[in-house]
């Protein structure tokens, strides 16, 4: 019954209440038929013969009566009528017995008893027919006395035989009857009895066949409920019965089926969701770390674009005084140029001359020390160059040529201290020296001239310092820029590293609600 499929289940049931309703049905039919053959019987068989015989016994009667009614009268016409209704009458006993007869001779259940009685009937009546018809014929010929003594005599006793026998007929019949009537409520009651419990046992075995349906359906329905409900809640370690091979098994066999797929999909989301957990973790503390790295950096770029700032400051100063020593190298050689005219002015001359030697000496000084921190912000510029990486490399050409520039003013300041330096020997051995002015003096205008063209050579090499000074400037700032950009892309990254981690955590936590077996 358990592997026997639902329509098979209903099939059989149904059919079994068909076969009980159909059982009930032909009991009823027999019972109809049984009860209808009784009442035939009784309409065609008993009620029949009780009819014939009461017509026997009434034209019994009339003939009776006619030929009394013959007897006693006088008039030609009456005669005539009453020997008709003699004859009438006559005439409707003999076709009535006859009719009895064959009736009873013809009935299913035909008895000794009965036949009997129509027989006793028939023979009273063959001996009391003619009697009947001899007295008409004597009342007809005038023999009234004869007649009269003939009814007395002979009919009135065959009459009184005739009329006993048809009424035990007629008892008899009606004995019959009720015996009939005794057996159809008895029949009916044995018969209601049997369809009653009969429409009982249908009604049970329905009822029982609608529960042990209901039961199995309900039941393996309810297991399935039990699954999905499990499975609604996350469940997917629940066990599914696969032993029934009905539709309810072919149900548990599909919960099976979505069961294992929902757990390898669960097993798989929850696998890669932690792999995206951990990965996105990884990547907010990289985004962080490369963030802050970022941020460092930007913040070493801008320190080296103040420096650059200051540094092209400085380098702008010092092409100002290198620009102011050409001048006054052209003043000085100008000055030698009239020393070797005026040789009469040596004293002022050299005394101005000293005076400017003592300035120049300033400035060379100057120079040499702008040379030195040029050097010096040219090694932190290459330093700071190596620092950007690709970045930098334009830089660190620039500072290195800054930094040769550097050096090369730093050699002529020295040259030019030293050439200084005699100048001032000189000028303080100028008066032991006067004889030699002349020839001094053209040495001067040698030196002088040399310090010129040196100078003006620093103030050209101050000028393109102060230019690439302002390049590597505006390329730091450029840098700065993008460094800045960076690290708000980086900063950005970073928060969209953490909201993944977070959406991953929340797809861990969600994908964890399902139950699922440890995965081999």
């Amino acid at each position: 019954m358990k592997n026997l499929s639902i329509r098979g289940k209903l099939l059989l049931t149904f059919a079994g209440l068909a076969f009980v309703v159909l059982l009930v049905s032909l009991l009823s039919v027999r019972s109809l038929a049984s009860a209808n053959g009784r009442f035939t019987d009784h309409v065609k068989g008993i009620g029949n013969r009780a009819a014939l015989a009461s017509h026997v016994r009434t034209a019994v009667d009339r003939r009776a009566i006619a030929a009394r009614n013959l007897v006693l009268v006088s008039q030609p016409r009456d005669r005539d009528m009453e020997r008709a209704l003699v004859l009438a009458a006559h005439a409707d006993v003999g076709r009535y017995l006859s009719a009895l007869k064959t009736a009873t001779a013809q009935a299913g259940h035909a008895d000794a008893t009965a036949l009997d009685l129509v027989a006793r009937i028939d023979k009273v009546e063959q001996s009391y027919g003619p009697v009947a018809l001899d007295i008409v014929d004597l009342a007809l010929r005038g023999k009234k006395e004869e007649a009269i003594v003939k009814m007395n005599d002979e009919c009135r006793p065959l009459l009184a035989a005739l009329s006993q026998a048809t009424e035990d007929f007629a008892k008899f019949t009606a004995a019959h009857e009720a015996r009939l009537v005794q057996e159809a409520e008895s029949a009916y009651e044995l018969q209601r009895d049997v369809l009653i419990a009969a429409s009982l046992v249908a009604v049970i075995a329905a009822a029982a066949a609608g529960w042990l349906v209901t039961q199995s359906i309900t039941q393996s329905m309810a297991q399935a409920v039990k699954v999905a409900e499990a499975v609604a809640d996350g469940d997917l370690t629940v066990k599914v019965s696969l032993a029934r091979t009905d539709e309810v098994g072919k149900l548990f066999r599909a919960l099976s089926r979505m069961n294992v797929s929902l757990t390898e999909i669960v097993a798989r989301v929850r696998m890669n969701s932690e792999g995206i957990a951990t990965a996105s973790t990884q990547i907010a503390t990289g985004s962080a770390d490369l963030s802050l790295r970022t941020e460092q950096q930007a913040s070493s770029l801008q320190q080296t674009a103040s420096t650059m700032d200051q540094l092209s400051s400085t380098v702008r100063h010092t092409a100002a005084n290198a620009s102011q020593a050409d001048q006054l190298a052209v003043d000085a050689r100008a000055v030698a140029d009239e020393g070797g005219a005026v040789v009469a002015q040596v004293v002022d001359t050299m005394r101005h001359i000293n005076d400017s030697s003592q300035r120049i000496a300033e400035i060379i000084s100057v120079i040499d020390s702008i040379a030195f921190q040029t050097n010096i912000l040219a090694l932190n510029a290459a330093v700071e160059a190596a620092r950007a990486g690709e970045h930098g490399r334009g830089f660190a050409v620039v500072a290195e040529e800054v930094r040769t520039l550097a050096r090369r003013s730093g050699e002529a300041a020295k040259e030019i201290e030293g050439l200084i330096s005699r100048s001032v020997e000189h000028v303080g051995q100028g008066s032991k020296l006067v004889e030699l002015a002349g020839q001094t003096m053209q040495s001067i205008v040698s030196s002088v001239k040399g310090v010129s063209d040196i100078v003006r050579e620093i103030s050209t090499a101050s000028a393109e310092q102060s230019v690439g000074v302002s390049q590597v400037g505006g390329s730091i700032s450029n840098l700065d820029q993008v460094t800045q950009q960076n690290a708000a892309l980086v900063q950005q990254s970073a928060v969209a590293a953490e909201s993944l981690r977070q959406r991953a955590g929340g797809l861990v936590e969600a994908v964890s609600v399902f139950k699922i077996l440890p995965q081999a």
